[in-house]
């Protein structure tokens, strides 16, 4: 190899000595996850197990209660994102027009809510929707799926959305979540494992919202 075809001698310094990375100096933003507003489908019925699944496949293409008002604290929330993300149920999308007045905002079928899938129970046993949600959600996690998402594909979904919050958070950039509360519960899990604190804590009812910050 001739003289032409070797690097300088100051290129091949910096091939072996590179520069310090530079380190990042904005602050990490928040990530705040939120609940949609109130379903416009009302819950004060009694349903066998089969009318539930068909109640619950009303629900999730339903969307909100007509005249509600955001809380202050979500309302505060959005007005401070950088990103905005929401499900693709209507509910969600609904609730997030809302806040964002106009505003972009990025509609995604990851953050949708984990299925309820009935189980196979006698017609006579009639509750409200309330009820098989705790009954279906128990057994779901137990793992009755019944040919939907299980609980295994869900927490690595979980864990994919996290580490996306995580990476726009990360840059500098506060993050609002509008998206559903099992599933959002089960981000939050994957937050504070990967060292997040949750600092504001309004529970799961509609129109509520958890804060995280990084420890």
């Amino acid at each position: 190899m001739s003289d032409a075809d070797q690097p300088a001698a100051a290129d091949r310094s910096r091939l072996a000595h590179p520069p310090p990375a530079v380190a990042n100096t904005q602050p990490p933003g928040s990530i705040v996850l939120a609940r949609h507003g109130e379903p416009a489908l009302s819950r004060k019925i009694k349903l066998d197990a089969r009318a539930y699944d068909r109640w619950w496949a009303a629900y999730e293409v339903g969307g909100i209660l007509p005249g509600q008002t955001p809380p202050e604290p979500l309302v505060q929330a959005a007005k401070e994102a950088d990103v905005l993300f929401c499900s693709t149920r209507r509910r969600a999308i609904e609730t997030a027009e809302a806040l964002a007045l106009g505003r972009t905002f990025v509609r995604d079928a990851m953050f949708v809510e984990a299925p309820l899938p009935a189980p196979h129970a006698p017609a006579f046993l009639r509750l409200g929707p309330k009820a098989w949600g705790v009954i279906t959600r128990f057994l779901w996690y137990c793992g009755h799926s019944a040919g939907q998402e299980s609980r295994r594909t869900a927490w690595a979904r979980a864990r994919t959305v996290a580490d996306r919050l995580v990476g726009e958070a990360e840059a500098g950039r506060h993050v609002l979540v509008v998206a559903h509360g099992f599933f959002n519960g089960m981000v939050g899990v994957e937050l504070t494992r990967r060292g997040w604190r949750c600092v504001h804590d309004r529970g799961f009812k509609y129109w509520s919202t958890r804060r995280f910050e990084r420890r």
